[in-house]
């Protein structure tokens, strides 16, 4: 069973201890549990092959040909399973995706890396890979899936580079690579690579449909790998201040702290301020900007404003570290470089680059790669920015026709409503702040309204928008994981991690009873509970004028199943007799069923079953007893 995140966390905190007080013991731990990760599969594989030995054996040895017969059935049983699982084995993690780079193209790049490969006796890189994205990382790709044979990738952000100083960008490259670095701690690097692996191995087979596997794998898997994350954490986050060490050993302390800090700064100037300008020119141009990283690598070289560059660092010094990552907070490793918080203020001067690594690096085939990312960013962006285009604009026209009523008289709540989320869309948070509150004056509890307005006071780091979002999550079910996520966010930002994490830990229960909810409605048996229908007479009345369209259809029933996860959230069931005399059949129903299922139009949620079986009389006669179950 997966333990929670607070078990998780009070685990780590026992390792902490355990492993500050017994460092060799801790290790010996996590060595072993990683040890028995293999030898778990390799007992699998050892026993299906011993298990296909037996068959052939005994094939060779029996001279009657009845029993050879029942021993090959039992040979081909045993293959399909076989097969199933040693396919869930290998585990295919795609390459990462980038502009592959060449030492004809980018040689000061390569010359570089292979001068920080060779000081830290990293292993050598079987690809650099160029992309869009404001980040550097290693990545290794198993070729054999769970036994290796690591395929290294490096990924390099063209944003990040041209962020940094060509010292900065050794300081970040240093770090990644000191996470496999053979001068320090070959162990660490080992469980660092393992921990990776195993990570995509659980995603892999989570995300894959690996029935085959379910029996002898993810019940181990589901055990084995957050047990392993646990024990393995405190290494890993031990790891990253080794890796901070690489960095100021090639690089220095100094240059490896400003580049810790320019990293914090720059991301949340792309992320607040660059970004959030390119998306709004939607609002008046039809297609989208050409040149968007060209413009990027301008304004990344430039000087941030003062007032802004202090409030993102005070943000980000303001994090503290916790268990929802590996990395230590920005304090704490600007601590572990020798630097305080204090000093951190001076090392953030905004300054104009002189030369960014990336121009120094890449040369003048840094036009020629800004040119491509401009050319992919516009084709990846062109359909989804063409509808936000036409939907602007159509609702521009709503707008105006809202404001024009209003001169005329008084608009009702739900109209204020659309006049506000309008507004907001084209206009601004700002502007719709005034008329998210008239809504709520005339309807407090109008959930629309609650959630929008305390997500624009949390963007404007205003706590009261928390209660808010609290009112508006609470009539909506569906909201509520992204409600949290927004003020998980804001607690973040603030440095409250505790208060933060609350929030993070109420997402993942509400995910897990959104599970729970979405399994008791995924079928509909005899043993199921019904109620009498909540449609309103104009509803059933439509429904009744769509069932009318199959001339298949002999008799409908229609309830309510009762469901114990969100029963406000009720689930109609419709039950179909068929004509007699028709087609019928597995395949006839079914697409009977997945007709009526995309056309049929269900004020709430709706399962469809065919009544015609045998095997269906039970649930046919139990909502044949529901009052007004009858509806066609």
């Amino acid at each position: 069973m997966a333990i929670t995140q607070e078990q998780f966390d009070a685990l780590v905190k026992k390792l902490e201890a355990f492993s500050k007080k017994h460092p060799g013991r801790y290790r010996l731990r996590v060595a072993l549990l990683a040890a028995l990760g293999y030898a778990y599969l390799f007992l699998v594989l050892l026993g299906l092959l011993a298990l296909v030995g037996l068959v052939i054996f005994f094939i060779v040895v029996s001279h009657y040909v009845n029993v050879n017969i029942y021993i090959l059935k039992f040979g081909v049983l045993l293959a399909i399973p076989a097969w199933v699982i040693a396919r869930s084995l290998w585990v295919v993690v795609p390459p990462p995706e980038g502009l592959k780079l060449s030492r004809h193209q980018a040689p000061p790049l390569f010359a570089l890396v292979d001068e920080v490969t060779t000081a830290l006796q990293a292993p050598k890189f079987h690809n650099i890979l160029l992309n869009q994205e404001f980040n550097a990382a290693v990545v290794q790709i198993p070729r054999l899936g769970i036994f290796g044979w690591q395929e290294n990738y490096l990924l390099l952000g063209l944003p990040l580079l041209q962020s940094l100083s060509l010292g900065q960008f050794k300081a970040i490259l240093a770090h990644e690579l000191g996470h496999l670095s053979g001068n320090h701690s070959r162990f660490a690097a080992w469980i660092y690579r393992i921990r990776k692996t195993w990570l995509q191995i659980y995603e892999r087979l989570h995300q894959n449909d690996q029935h085959g596997a379910e029996v002898l794998f993810n019940r181990f898997l589901n055990w084995y790998w957050p047990a392993f994350n646990a024990y393995s954490f405190t290494l890993a986050r031990m790891d990253e201040y080794e890796a901070d060490r690489c960095a100021a050993q090639l690089a220095g302390a100094h240059t490896a702290a400003e580049a810790l800090i320019n990293v914090a700064v720059k991301a949340r100037f792309l992320e607040d301020s660059f970004w959030s300008h390119i998306h709004q020119q939607v609002e008046h141009q039809a297609d989208p900007p050409a040149d968007v990283y060209s413009s990027m690598l301008t304004v990344l070289r430039r000087p941030l404003a003062e007032d802004l560059n202090q409030q993102w660092l005070e943000q980000a010094l303001a994090r503290t570290t916790n268990n929802a990552d590996t990395h230590p907070c920005l304090t704490d490793r600007l601590k572990s470089l020798g630097y305080s918080a204090i000093q951190a203020y001076t090392l953030a001067q905004p300054a104009t680059l002189q030369s960014s690594a990336a121009e120094q690096l890449l040369g003048k085939a840094l036009q020629q790669f800004a040119e491509q990312f401009n050319r992919d960013w516009k084709e990846a962006t062109s359909t989804p920015w063409r509808q936000r285009y036409a939907y602007l604009q159509e609702t521009q026209g709503k707008l105006q026709a809202l404001e024009q009523n209003a001169l005329v008289k008084a608009l009702t709540g739900e109209e204020i409503w659309e006049q506000a989320y309008y507004t907001s869309e084209l206009r601004g948070q700002e502007a719709a702040l005034p008329l998210l509150q008239k809504v709520l004056a005339i309807q407090p509890d109008h959930a629309e309204a609650n959630y929008t307005l305390g997500q624009i006071l949390l963007q404007q780091q205003d706590e009261a928008g928390i209660a808010y979002i609290e009112k508006g999550i609470a009539q909506r079910i569906h909201w509520v994981i992204d409600g949290c996520e927004l003020v998980y966010g804001f607690y973040w930002q603030q440095g409250q991690a505790e208060e933060a994490q609350k929030y993070r830990d109420r997402a993942e229960q509400h995910y897990q009873l959104l599970l729970k909810a979405q399994q008791e409605r995924a079928i509909v048996t005899d043993q199921d509970s019904f109620q009498p229908h909540t449609l309103t007479a104009y509803a059933l009345k439509v429904l009744q004028q769509q069932l009318s369209n199959y001339v298949q259809i002999k008799e409908a029933y229609l309830v309510e199943k009762v469901v114990t996860y969100f029963p406000e959230e009720h689930i109609c069931v419709l039950g179909i007799v068929r004509k007699k005399g028709l087609i019928g059949g597995g395949e006839a129903d079914q697409k009977l069923v997945d007709l009526l299922v995309k056309n049929l139009e269900f004020p709430i949620q709706g399962y469809v079953v065919i009544l015609n079986h045998s095997a269906s009389g039970k649930l046919r006669k139990k909502m044949r007893q529901v009052d007004r179950s009858l509806i066609f």
